[in-house]
């Protein structure tokens, strides 16, 4: 039997819909009519957040459904009046449901679970709450039909989940982590893991329940208090006591949290030993070096800004001795790193043996080690100390089976007489430390202001003659040689000056030992041959002589560089000179410094056309027999030997040899320093080729001697002063 659908309109008292609104007694509002009641009760329906429909107890057909309602299943309010269970619901939730359907029409009271939703569009399923409430006649005797509800719980239950899981990874974390985890509410502890009880040495069960402050360090605990009475997220570093009385330091980082909705607090108890170790470690290496365990520069330059303050104070010195051990670098070649590592611990050690405990003693880098003497009275007691360090490094080392010994120089600047500042003293020391070697190394030497002051211009100088090829300053001035048994003009030597900006004109001798000590004779004697060559090929092309040798003083760096001759070669194809018109000289311990790459040198030289001449002979160590073997064409006899003839018997014995020399080996033999016509005739008479000197002329500019080319005759069989 089909049980007619819900009409509000079916319902007695038809004319109650136009009858007048009555008004209540004390103010109350008007009576609203039934289908007033009605229209309000459905909008009401239709308003709450549940999906809501009336079902016959005997067809299941559908009498009445909110908007929401119709709408799950794809109707609206009117579509789905007269449909069934069956035709309404989707299969996932239609046996259960009219399962419950029956039981709740049954048993008269009202059923409720949960079930899943398929999703039409292929999503995920969606997690249903489930009432049915049955609906009794009067007689409450029968139910008539049923009030389907369903509330959707998706939201709910994946909240839920997530907590759930994220309370799993929490624990399953606690019980991992390698750091101290509690949970605490009111200062009470709730739970720990493993970490926390082995950091503490108690168990588990014997923490629970405890205050938390128990486990803080009583000289902590009042600190913490406070800050966690704030109920604010904090990270302090403080200490734990272990269950034997040790403290730990920890850095302890307490974060609020819920546990099953309820709030409390969790703390992570991160162990510090291990970092704290570390950081001592770190501050140990960045103070002391780590070959020999002495304080290094940094620790050093502390200790000594410390006890110069304690020095002033007590108005006592201090000394500072800046020790370098001699060819320390050669040692380390023939032998190893290894071994010369090994050469500086021991060292080390003996420079510490030989102080007091007041004393202080680092390494400064490499094989460079500083010493530091407080309260020093006298300079002897700076001296004695000194000895004692030489004599223990000098000690020979037993390396390999071989007996090693390296020396030491040493530098000595004292407080507050060499420097006012760590920096300005130790600077000074080392300076001392460079005289004590430039006076034969394995030595001492007290910081002189004077010395100091001279190697400061040293240092200015230096850098002023790096420019000077830049800026112009350099130039040749040329000094003839001619032949001795008539005047002719044979040659000139290629001088240099430098034009100094303050100092007006330097000789050769005032910086040219500067520039081979900081290799900067490659770059200025390249110059020189570059404007000696230029030079002679100007006279060339104005035929103002004939062929003519142009003299250039090489530098034994300069001779050795890697591809000199080729730069030669070069010079001679981009300047055009005749043959002959280049001449290089060498001294006698340039030829001797590697024979057999010199002769090779000196032949490729050969062959292209340059003469090499032997310079300032007789002052050297040549081997005649190496000597002979060379290709050479010229010999110059040192000014040192000419100067005293013909009345110096020695002077007169060494020049007449070399003169004889020169002839046996067939070489051209040039004296050097001539100003007398008592030397030129000391000199003709036995047989000397050429002469060179102020008697004859003195260095000359280009136009000064281009102008002394056109004005003397073509030869002189006087010697001439120079005009």
């Amino acid at each position: 039997m089909m049980t007619a659908p819900f009409d509000p309109s079916s319902t007695s008292s038809t004319s109650s819909a136009s009858a007048p609104s009555r008004s209540e007694p004390n103010g109350c509002p008007p009576l609203l009519s039934e289908l007033q009641q009605f229209t309000r009760l459905r909008q009401l329906a239709n308003s709450v957040p549940l999906l809501m429909g009336y079902h016959a107890a005997d067809t299941t057909y559908c009498l009445y459904a909110n908007r929401s309602y119709a709408q799950a299943w794809g109707y609206d309010e009117t579509s789905i009046i007269g449909l069934s269970l069956a035709q309404i619901v989707p299969p996932s939730l239609l046996p259960r449901l009219i399962e419950q359907f029956e039981l709740a029409l049954h048993s008269g009271t009202a059923s409720r679970y949960e079930d899943l939703l398929d999703a039409s569009d292929g999503g995920p399923q969606r997690s249903m709450e489930v009432t049915l409430v049955p609906d009794r006649n009067e007689q409450r005797q029968q139910s008539c039909g049923v009030l389907v509800l369903l509330h959707e719980l998706t939201r709910y239950r994946d909240t839920e989940r997530v907590m759930a899981e994220s309370e799993g990874r929490l624990a399953r974390f606690m019980q991992a982590s390698v750091e101290g985890i509690v949970f605490h509410r009111d200062g009470l502890l709730l739970d720990a893991n493993p970490a926390c009880c082995e950091l503490l040495g108690q168990s588990l069960h014997a923490m629970l329940g405890r205050p938390l402050l128990d486990a803080i360090a009583p000289e902590q605990r009042h600190r913490v208090a406070q800050l966690l009475t704030g109920n604010q997220d904090l990270s302090v570093e403080t200490l734990l006591v272990h269950r034997d009385g040790s403290r730990i330091p920890v850095e302890f980082i307490d974060r609020a949290t819920l546990q099953n909705g309820a709030p409390l607090r969790m703390s992570v108890l991160r162990d510090l030993r291990d970092r704290h170790a570390a950081q001592a470690r770190l501050q140990y290496l960045a103070h002391h070096d780590a070959l020999t365990g002495l304080p290094n520069r940094q620790g050093f330059m502390s200790q000594l800004e410390h006890l110069m303050v304690t020095a002033r104070s007590a108005q006592t010195q201090l000394a500072v001795l800046f020790i370098d051990l001699d060819h320390f670098k050669r040692l380390n070649d023939s032998v190893g790193h290894a071994a010369g590592d090994a050469q500086l611990k021991i060292v080390a050690q003996r420079i510490s043996a030989c102080l007091r405990t007041s004393d202080r003693v680092a390494r400064f880098g490499g094989d460079e080690f500083m010493v530091l003497l407080p309260g020093i009275r006298d300079a002897r007691d700076v001296i004695h100390v000194a000895g004692k360090l030489q004599a223990a490094v000098a000690a020979p080392v037993d390396i390999e089976g071989r007996p090693i010994s390296v020396t030491p120089s040493i530098g000595i600047a004292l407080f507050p007489r060499d420097g006012e500042s760590p920096e300005t003293l130790i600077k000074h020391a080392d300076t001392a430390m460079h005289m004590a070697k430039a006076h034969g190394r394995a030595g001492y030497a007290f910081f002189d202001h004077e010395v100091a002051a001279s190697a400061y211009a040293n240092l200015v100088l230096e850098g002023q003659l790096s420019q000077a090829i830049t800026h112009g300053e350099f130039a040749l001035l040329f000094q003839p040689q001619i032949r001795t048994i008539d005047g002719v003009l044979l040659g000139v030597e290629a001088l240099i000056r430098w034009h100094h900006p303050e100092r007006g004109l330097l000789t050769p001798d005032e910086f040219i030992p500067l520039a081979e000590q900081h290799r900067l004779m490659v770059p200025i004697g390249a110059w020189v041959l570059h404007e000696a060559a230029r030079c002679a090929r100007r006279w060339q092309v104005l035929g103002l002589a004939q062929p003519l040798s142009v003299a250039v003083n090489l530098s034994t760096m300069q001779f050795q560089a890697a591809g000199f001759v080729e730069s030669v070669q070069q010079l001679l194809q981009d300047t055009g000179i005749g043959t002959d018109w280049l001449e290089l000289e060498l001294t006698e311990r340039m030829l001797m410094d590697d024979v057999p790459q010199v002769r090779q040198r000196l032949e490729q030289l050969r062959a292209l056309g340059v003469r090499i001449s032997v310079d300032d002979f007789g002052t050297g160590y040549s081997s005649l027999g190496h000597l002979k073997e060379l290709p050479i064409d010229k010999m110059k006899i040192d000014r040192s030997f000419v100067k005293d003839l013909p009345y110096d018997r020695e002077s007169a014995a060494i020049t007449s040899a070399i003169i004889e020399l020169a002839r046996g080996l067939d070489l051209t033999v040039v004296a050097e320093g001539v100003e007398t016509e008592a030397q030129r005739q000391f000199l003709a008479r036995h047989g000397c080729d050429q002469l060179q000197g102020m008697g004859i002329s003195p260095p000359l500019s280009l136009a000064q001697f281009e102008h002394w080319l056109s004005s003397r005759p073509a030869d002189l069989t006087l010697l001439s002063v120079n005009t």
